[in-house]
């Protein structure tokens, strides 16, 4: 659950996003900006959080009346390497942190961070993450919650995640659509029968604001409360094609993962923030497929 120190909406004096340059970064600088914050954002280009001195680099750019966004990570993690180098980045932000301190940290972690089961799954489940990725996003929770001290500190851990320009093009709708809109068939793990929660990168930019505004800390889940199979979200994405592509099945070659099944419980999010509603899938794919291909 969050807690607001704001009992109403306040913008910070400035907001400092960190990893600006990639796609759920990217969306929460554009809102922000949108919105006509103060705000800068910071990508690998502006600042390589691996180089040497980043932390003193970081510090010598904070002001104690900003808020911190932390989006940077190298992800998916998938090697020990990658791990280390997510380690090493939020290293370098918590030792800038603590040679300058912010009003305010906001993290964007992952719902990876959860064992399966039970469910659906809440901000009360268990964080015993079974893959890396998990385990790396934990990690730096925890690194940040050691060093944030009074400072209040937001964990959002959004699941997965759609929409425009996504640069991953990880299984899932945004494959999806773009395979479709090339005329190539969409090929499914299995019949695409596991059902998960998937999430509009836009609502995760105005969750971020809201807890930036109120000044937020605590745990929330960034999750819509409805699931839907990979097959159904396929039918989808042809559906907003120009033309039919062929939807075929797959032998799978390991278990299924999360059981076939993960959904989640979005009471936190509506009792933290009552005038907001997450993007139906419709509608977000709809809108996605706008963006990308006019």
């Amino acid at each position: 659950m969050l807690h607001h120190r704001n009992a109403s909406p306040i913008p910070p004096a400035r907001t400092i996003v960190l990893g600006s340059g990639g796609f759920i970064g990217g969306a929460i600088l554009r809102k922000l900006e949108a919105s006509g914050r103060a705000v800068a954002g910071l990508g690998r280009k502006e600042l390589d959080l691996l180089a040497g001195g980043a932390a003193e680099r970081l510090a010598s750019l904070l002001r104690p009346e900003d808020a911190l966004v932390v989006v940077s990570a190298r992800a998916p993690c998938k090697t020990p390497a990658m791990m280390l180098e997510n380690i090493g980045m939020m290293a370098a932000v918590c030792d800038a942190v603590a040679k300058q301190p912010v009003a305010h940290l906001v993290y964007v972690s992952s719902d990876a961070v959860y064992a399966d089961g039970p469910l659906p799954l809440t901000e009360a489940s268990p964080a015993a993450p079974t893959s890396l990725h998990g385990a790396m996003h934990l990690a730096r929770e925890q690194m940040l919650l050691s060093i944030a001290g009074s400072i209040p500190l937001a964990i959002l851990r959004p699941t997965l995640v759609y929409g425009a320009r996504d640069p991953h093009n990880g299984y899932g709708p945004n494959r999806f659509r773009r395979q479709a809109n090339r005329g190539e068939t969409i090929v499914l793990f299995g019949e695409g029968e596991e059902s998960r929660d998937h999430v509009d990168v836009g609502d995760i930019a105005e969750i971020v604001t809201l807890a930036i505004d109120h000044r937020s800390s605590g745990v929330l889940n960034i999750a819509t409360g409805t699931v839907a199979s990979f097959r159904a979200l396929a039918d989808k994405a042809v559906a907003l094609a120009a033309k039919p592509v062929a939807i075929k099945s797959s032998p799978r070659t390991g278990p299924m993962p999360h059981n076939g099944h993960r959904p989640f419980d979005p009471a936190a999010t509506l009792a933290a923030f009552p005038g907001f509603r997450y993007t139906a899938i419709d509608a977000g794919l709809a809108r996605a497929q706008r963006q990308e291909f006019g």
